[in-house]
């Protein structure tokens, strides 16, 4: 099957993809043998890619936001040849610890995930864990639903923690693939939405969608926030994010990713009972409940897509911002003998 691996992670523009050729894998117990129909280019394949993200498994495929269908089972498993699944970021956890007995799977100590412990969906198939694999709802189509698994869920938890009073205010700094998710379910909740984003596309997006403002990274902008999401991998915006707080407001950073903060003056950016929080991952009950949400709402998903081989070409523009949205690649898979 074909496939693409990081051979040696290095920034994109040297290409550390490399188009491979790999025999299609077999699935264990509890594993689904899946036909990639669409998978999500996410920020973090692009981590992975320029090594922003240690090593974990030699010449990985990346991909984390993979809908395809399922065209072997292996022992255990409840789902059939035929099913259309999705397959996330989060592929498994040890389900004793203490985190996942309270229901905090995401901060497993032995959590795996998809793309970075194992191989992912830049390929024509790929293994999933039966246990972490989602059902694709009838009304959202391969290449809409693909994006929804990563940059959905995670914008969706990041909203959460940004915790946003009823009809408050949200700031989202960066408005790609995941900010234009959240925005949607947070503007469905009668919530006001600021955009900060160096992009004029990304911010005549924000518009379209029914932001109230869309301005750039450091405007000032209209009105002091509730609540704010960053989703630039860009830690000199969190004392501008803190800065655009009100007293109370929540910051919550989604990236699995950030550059270093500068330092942060007490009194300018925290006093008040200004908070920061972090977003790790999800749970599979974020999953359930996006997913539910997003097929309910009719979210709209601004895609661009890319032929499976042109998978390095799609990071390098997601890397360089070239397209607003969420980019996916599609293959046509060769037949299992």
């Amino acid at each position: 099957m074909r496939a693409w691996a990081v051979e040696t992670p290095a920034p994109i523009t040297s290409g550390p993809l490399r188009r491979v050729e790999r025999d299609v894998p077999s699935p264990g117990p509890g594993e689904l043998l899946v036909r990639v129909l669409a998978c999500g280019v996410c920020r973090t394949d692009l981590h992975v890619a320029e090594g922003d993200l240690p090593v974990h498994l030699p010449g990985v495929t990346p991909g984390h936001e993979i809908v395809g269908e399922v065209v072997e089972s292996g022992p255990g498993t409840l789902r059939s040849a035929g099913d259309r699944v999705g397959v996330a970021w989060l592929r498994g956890t040890c389900g004793a610890c203490r985190f996942c007995r309270r229901g905090a799977e995401n901060l497993c100590p032995q959590s795996v995930y998809t793309g970075w412990d194992a191989h992912g969906g830049y390929a024509e198939f790929a293994l999933a864990v039966d246990a972490y694999a989602y059902p694709i709802p009838d009304e959202l189509d391969d290449v809409r639903a693909a994006p929804l698994l990563c940059a959905g869920i995670i914008g969706y938890r990041a909203l959460r923690r940004a915790a946003p009073p009823p009809g408050g205010r949200l700031g989202i700094w960066g408005f790609g693939g995941s900010a234009h998710l959240a925005a949607q379910i947070a503007l469905a909740e009668g919530i006001e939405v600021h955009v900060f984003t160096r992009s004029p596309a990304a911010r005549e997006l924000a518009l379209d969608l029914g932001a109230t403002w869309a301005g750039d990274s450091l405007d000032t902008g209209p009105a002091p926030l509730d609540s704010a999401v960053i989703f630039a991998p860009a830690g000199t915006l969190v004392p501008a994010a803190l800065e655009r707080l009100d007293r109370g407001g929540t910051l919550a950073i989604a990236g699995i990713h950030l550059t270093d903060v500068p330092s942060l003056n007490y009194q300018r950016h925290l006093f008040q009972e200004r908070q920061v929080r972090s977003v790790t991952a999800n749970t599979r009950a974020d999953g359930e409940e996006f997913l539910t949400l997003a097929a309910r709402l009719n979210v709209s998903v601004t895609t661009r897509t890319y032929p499976l081989d042109e998978a390095d070409r799609a990071l390098a523009d997601l890397a360089a911002d070239r397209f607003t949205g969420a980019a996916v690649l599609q293959s046509r898979p060769e037949r299992l003998a």
